[in-house]
């Protein structure tokens, strides 16, 4: 198998005659070169409401016609069209197609989620000898920020352009005490959008008090497209020797262990769905697992692959951590976007969870002076 990902589109350098022995060659279908190359753009519409303030959508257009869309309400991702072998360009990522569906309680569908994204046990942690007790809203612990975490807050955006890509820069001021968590905290999201389809977010952080923090994008995928059943099919495969083993209520032991012999291993490719049963306590996959090499640098993570459709997604970050979860609370209703149990899966690279209770892992306190910088790219591609 070969993922195929343009780096540029190659009509700008090959005559139509070299053009076809390339497409014969390689089996690429023609539809990727018939295109016509447009100028990269940033187009911007209402999007309704939020709390009296007006959201934006941003659209985000590569060179190949590809999208991504986003609001600065939660600096949400909503959409990313991306086509199939024939061509055919769908949304691979669940949104709702107006703020309605974001400011009721959803799924942090695309949702950039901090300050703390998993769990922090019973709400609590401890820095510098003083005790911080946070909402708890998730069972008797802590999830994803709180009540009112980065996912309902309005952002403010500058665009981003060069020759190859578009973004944007989001920024969120976040003061101290928010949510319970100490320090002002200054956050930045840029979410770049370039012509080899791939998606690149940089969080970076700053804060003027001792805090703890772990940021990440809750995008839900579907390789194949809404409305287009389970992800069973899915070909998922981890660069991940090693998992947390959590407790009845997802809290980490502060152990890990491998994969080898379990569900979990995802080292060589397997459908989603193939072992999926056996997880009956989390009735799906609802796990972080270890990236394998150094953290902090820009290493493999993960690469799923619909042979379906013919679409990939590989997955290269710089944090510690995967969480891979598969929609098993997903209702099937509006408020769902209509997705049901296992209909999308979620790859959110991060921090471990509970690491502020947990010494062995690798720390998420952030001291003034310090500037957190965490990358994660998505990049998107056809197989052959």
């Amino acid at each position: 198998m070969k993922i195929l990902v343009s780096s540029e589109p190659l009509v700008r350098r090959l005559s139509w005659l070299p053009l076809l022995v390339v497409a014969s060659l390689y089996s690429i279908p023609l539809y990727a070169w018939e295109t016509p190359l447009r100028m990269l753009s940033i187009e911007k519409k209402p999007f309704g409401m939020a709390d009296q303030t007006p959201v934006t959508l941003y659209t985000l257009t590569n060179a190949e016609g590809n999208s991504v869309q986003m609001i600065d309400y939660g600096a949400i991702i909503v959409s990313i069209q991306v086509p199939d072998r024939q061509g055919k360009k769908v949304n691979v990522t669940a949104g709702f197609d107006s703020i309605d569906g974001y400011l009721q309680r959803h799924p942090y569908f695309g949702s950039t989620v901090g300050r703390f994204c998993n769990r922090i046990a019973k709400g609590k942690f401890t820095l510098d000898g003083k005790t911080y007790s946070l909402a708890i809203n998730n069972g008797p612990n802590h999830l994803h920020g709180g009540e009112v975490g980065f996912d309902k807050k309005m952002w403010s955006v500058e665009e981003l352009k060069s020759d190859t890509s578009v973004g944007l820069r989001f920024t969120l001021i976040s003061p101290d005490g928010d949510e319970g968590y100490p320090g002002t905290l200054t956050t930045i999201a840029e979410y770049v959008w370039d012509n080899s389809n791939a998606l690149t977010l940089t969080f970076k952080a700053s804060t003027d008090k001792p805090t703890v923090l772990n940021l990440t994008n809750h995008a839900y995928f579907n390789l194949a497209g809404p409305g287009s059943g389970t992800i069973y099919n899915h070909e998922l495969t981890l660069s991940a020797d090693e998992y947390l083993p959590v407790d009845d209520t997802m809290i980490p032991t502060g152990q890990t262990a491998s994969v080898v012999g379990t569900p979990l291993d995802f080292t060589s490719a397997h459908k989603i769905g193939e072992r999926i049963a056996e997880l009956k306590s989390t009735n799906g996959y609802d796990h972080c697992f270890v990236v394998r090499g150094t953290a902090g640098q820009l290493r493999p993570t993960a690469v799923v692959v619909d042979p379906s459709s013919g679409r990939s997604m590989t997955i290269e970050t710089t944090q510690p951590g995967v969480q891979l979860y598969t929609g098993n609370f997903l209702q099937g209703t509006p408020g769902n976007a209509n997705y049901k149990m296992h209909e999308a899966f979620c790859l959110e690279t991060q921090h471990y969870p509970d690491s502020p209770n947990q010494p062995n892992f690798p720390t998420t306190v952030l001291k003034p002076g310090e500037t957190l910088t965490e990358v994660t790219k998505f990049t998107f591609g056809l197989i052959r």
